[in-house]
């Protein structure tokens, strides 16, 4: 690729599909385990728990987005993000083709999340709690796997 052309035929309009990242973090509390969600205050999936995320940049690290995301999300300082699970299904986000990485990600415990930029809310959830009905699309997944 020269640019932002291709070299060989010249296009630079390819259809690639764009790259999501969320933040995993759980904490141990006297009820159980915890984990870490915002509820979205925009579409898809408006007032929904979902793990704190977003889109990485052009020219940025996802290890770095992961940790820009929480943080702007719930005003919590991750660390150590460890990549968990890849979601890439075609269909799995309405506004088109998102590959979403999800990564464990080290924070305080004791930390309080505020809620920030898209999200509504920010909240330590017990994890025997969160339900199918109320998590955005496919972050059911990584709670049932959480779960195991």
């Amino acid at each position: 690729m020269v640019g932002d052309a291709c070299y060989h035929c010249g296009r630079d309009s390819y259809r690639s599909p764009s790259v999501v990242v969320d933040a995993v973090a759980t904490r141990n509390t006297v009820r159980g385990k915890e984990v870490l969600l915002i509820r979205r205050g925009h579409e898809p999936c408006k007032d929904m728990l979902a793990f704190p995320g977003g889109f990485v940049e052009y020219g940025e690290d996802p290890e770095d987005a992961v940790k820009r995301e929480l943080l702007e999300e719930t005003g919590i300082i991750g660390s150590n993000p460890i990549s968990i699970a890849v979601h890439g299904e075609p269909t799995r986000d309405p506004r088109k083709h998102v590959i979403a990485l999800f990564y464990s990600v080290e924070v305080d415990p004791d930390s309080v999340p505020t809620a920030g930029d898209d999200a509504s809310e920010a909240h330590w959830v017990p994890l025997d709690q969160v339900t199918e009905e109320e998590i955005a699309g496919d972050h059911i997944l990584i709670i049932n796997m959480l779960r195991e």
